[in-house]
């Protein structure tokens, strides 16, 4: 552990997603990477997120950036998006999860004497930074000893960063947001996570 540096545990999505965040927060913060994701179906494609997030963690940064996962339950999910299934992309279903990853991520750091949290998923030029931020913000409000790190990790080309960083990695990459419901018929989505 770096002497002296504030404690970050960084909620993360997947492999490439991770890449431009942490070299980000590394420098400043002592980073753990936090893999919490019910939504990602089916469950072969959440042991390759997660196993590619992990590898880039401990290939990238060794033992200094620890690699937790948190529990996967797709029910806890579908739970929560219940009656909005069929909303667009990018709708509501997708504000639910975020705060659902979001609000595991803030409980976790808060029980576990994190200072800050944080999210990978402003890395996508799909993904709504501005809501993504304001939930992290509400929920920093609740769980009052933790602040939540607004970011957007697309922008000074983070996510041009985050390709050229996959390839030199060799990492995985995703062709749909993670949910069933992100999946149309050609099992191609426009979103990464």
């Amino acid at each position: 552990m770096k002497n002296h540096t504030p404690r970050l545990l960084l909620h993360a999505c997947c492999g490439p997603c991770s890449t431009t965040a942490l070299e980000r927060l590394f420098p400043d913060y002592d980073v753990s990477v936090f893999f919490y994701n019910p939504n990602i179906a089916p469950h072969d494609e959440y042991n390759l997120r997660r196993n590619e997030a992990k590898r880039f963690t401990e290939e990238a940064y060794g033992s200094k950036v620890p690699f937790l996962e948190g529990q996967y339950r797709p029910d806890v999910f579908l739970n929560s998006v219940k009656g909005y299934e069929q909303e667009p992309e990018g709708g509501l279903r997708c504000a639910i999860c975020y705060k659902l990853r979001l609000e595991e991520t803030a409980r976790y750091a808060n029980e576990n004497g994190y200072s800050f949290f944080c999210t990978t998923l402003t890395v996508s030029p799909h993904k709504n930074a501005l809501l993504i931020n304001k939930t992290g913000e509400d929920l920093a409000v609740r769980y009052n000893k933790l602040i939540y790190l607004p970011s957007d990790f697309k922008k000074r080309n983070g996510f041009r960063r985050s390709v050229e960083l996959s390839q030199s990695f060799n990492i995985y990459r995703q062709n749909y947001c993670g949910c069933l419901f992100s999946l149309p018929s050609s099992s191609i989505c426009k979103g990464n996570a």
